[in-house]
């Protein structure tokens, strides 16, 4: 009985419980991709126009974006306490919303609908920070895997949602957004206590890896039905009875993760996950010399970083190393002497903790958000215009692109991490370098789309989802790298502001400037083709139409200067790269050695 109840125990505090719990929230948290579901709801109930409908859209894209207080809160509350604020703003916001399409709260002004929006969106910032911040502590040997991992579920919350959605059958459609304000808040309140840092999170097991291998398997197949589900169901005619098989079978797969904590608990291995802090005190003693040996050799690390020549940069890898190194004993051993005093750092270097307003005046902490204000910008914006994008080019059913690249989407999130992951592991070469890939790759699909060729939109959406979730598992790991744990989920959450700041520019300005314009040039041709033809009633013609454009002149120019703006994303990218080698020769190097 003791025994079982110690491995119950090492159950709850196991690290791997935690990334699990952390997985289920955020398979729920992304409430902002079904936008597009409740939005043609929330526009008949309401008698708004297309403008006005787009404010609440730019209203929900900030709510997911703007998490100054969500990162403010996760350093000063416990994250439970961030998570019930995210769940209560979660369900007051939408509730809201809810009441007043069905009537049974009185309309309010378009501004207080976007409020609404806002809070009820910006209940994800707490979602993503808690999760994030939680799991990267617990593993900060993998940060890559991780953070792609839960980005990623977080990118396919929407499929989820919708598919939960169709299995329940509603009698309405305003039954979605009453869905989506208390199902999130529920998943959230009851996983909330084990969403924490655990103790014995710095350890690197041999079952780590045969662990992250179970869980990409897992996401994998789940891409791989859900993918499977949405073109079934869009193209036939299914069943209620065949759509609750299907949902309980995705069921199934979102719980499989769990047996991964449950093994290693259950296991007979010879230490639980808590085993730094039940270790004897003459090995606590041992630690503590090592974590202070550790600091003294950041110190001098900091010293070579400001004393080194400029040459030593240049050097190839494994060459550069033994130089750094070479560096770091004669400066340690005159210290040491008293022949030198190594000075104290005015503030932390690369690699060592920060807080916001003093990465806020690093360059590199800048090229990052130029970079990923380009590239993820530029891919937001295909997303928000997906639809009129399909439709341009003689495609009548929408919903396939949307599903598709939320699946791909889901896949870039998972597959930055994990490539990423490579290159600083095996190599240890600026993870960046996969961010300036992922560009590039995005630059490429935007050609696509403005080339508009037979099966273009496949590979377009394609591509960029590809290249767009990559972004989301990529930038937090290389934040935390550069800029350390400690303030991560403030600094988190000021870099993706880059998201909306690049959608507000690229799709509120120059693709919707673009499309009208070309649009209206179509409409006076078309009005002219019917003055010529001799209609009387061609006068009346565009007074009360929806202006629409058709062929790819409609995005042409919009794509390829989305392109461009991806290639100077990825010579950012490249900078960070060059500026950042000896850190993450630093970092990395010495654990291939």
């Amino acid at each position: 009985m003791g025994r079982l109840k110690e491995r119950f125990q090492a159950f709850v505090n196991n690290r791997w419980l935690v990334f699990v719990a952390a997985m289920w929230i955020q398979s729920c948290a992304g409430v902002g991709y079904i936008f597009g579901s409740i939005s043609p709801v929330i526009k008949s109930s309401l008698n708004y126009n297309q403008r006005q409908l787009s404010k609440l859209g730019v209203a929900k894209d900030l709510g997911d974006s703007v998490g100054f207080l969500a990162g403010s809160l996760s350093d000063r509350l416990p994250l439970w306490g961030a998570l019930l604020v995210g769940a209560f703003q979660n369900l007051i916001g939408y509730s809201w919303v809810w009441l007043i399409v069905t009537g049974r709260a009185p309309v309010l002004p378009l501004w207080a609908m976007c409020i609404l929006i806002f809070v009820g969106n910006n209940g994800e910032t707490y979602f993503n920070t808690a999760a994030l911040v939680s799991c990267v502590q617990n593993f900060p040997k993998s940060r890559g895997p991780v953070v792609g991992i839960l980005k990623g579920f977080a990118g396919l919350s929407g499929a989820i949602l919708t598919q939960i959605y169709t299995m329940i059958n509603f009698p309405d459609q305003a039954s979605l957004i009453f869905m989506i304000a208390v199902g999130p808040a529920m998943v959230v309140i009851a996983l909330m206590f084990i969403i924490r840092p655990v103790g014995g999170h710095r350890q690197v097991r041999p079952s780590d890896g045969l662990s992250f291998t179970f869980i990409y398997s897992v996401c994998l197949l789940l891409a791989a039905y859900l993918m499977g589900v949405m073109l079934l169901e869009d193209l036939v005619s299914v069943s209620h009875t065949l759509v609750t098989i299907f949902t309980v079978i995705l069921f199934f797969l979102l719980i499989t993760p769990i047996i991964v904590p449950i093994a290693l608990s259950f296991s007979e291995e010879p230490r639980d996950p808590v085993e730094e802090v039940l270790l004897p005190k003459s090995e606590q003693q041992e630690a503590g010399k090592a974590e202070q040996s550790d600091q003294e050799h950041e110190v001098i690390f900091s010293e070579v970083e400001d004393e080194k020549p400029v040459e030593v940069d240049l050097l190839p890898a494994s060459e550069r190393q033994k130089r750094i190194a070479q560096l770091q004993a004669e400066l340690f051993q005159a210290a040491a002497k008293g022949a030198v005093r190594v000075k104290r750092k005015r503030g932390p270097h690369r690699g060592e903790d920060f807080t916001l307003m003093q990465a806020l005046i690093k360059a590199d902490f800048w090229l990052i958000f130029f970079s990923l204000l380009l590239g993820s910008g530029s891919g937001l914006t295909v997303i928000d215009n997906l639809g009129q994008m399909s439709q341009s080019l003689g495609y009548d059913n929408t919903h396939i692109f949307v599903s598709m690249i939320s699946i791909w989407n889901f896949l870039g999130r998972v597959g930055g991490g994990y490539f990423s992951e490579i290159i600083v592991r095996d190599h240890a070469y600026p993870r960046p370098v996969s961010m300036a890939v992922a560009q590039l790759v995005m630059a490429v699909g935007h050609v696509f789309f403005a080339m508009g060729w037979p099966g273009a939109m496949y590979i377009g959406t394609l591509l960029i989802g590809l290249g767009y979730g990559a972004h989301w598992a990529i930038v937090p790991a290389a934040a935390s790298e550069l800029f350390g744990l400690k303030k991560f989920g403030a600094l988190y959450n000021f870099l993706t502001l880059a998201n909306p700041a690049g959608s507000l520019v690229f799709s509120g300005v120059i693709a919707s400037s673009i499309y009208d314009h070309e649009a209206e040039k179509q409409a006076h041709q078309h009005h002219i083709q019917l003055q010529m033809s001799g209609l009387l009633f061609s006068g009346l013609y565009g007074q009360d139409e929806v202006l629409k454009c058709e062929g790819s002149v409609c995005f042409f120019l919009t794509s390829m200067i989305m392109s461009g703006f991806c290639v100077i994303a990825a010579v950012l990218s490249m900078i960070l790269v060059y500026r950042t080698k000896t850190v993450y020769a630093n970092l990395y190097g010495k654990s291939r050695t």
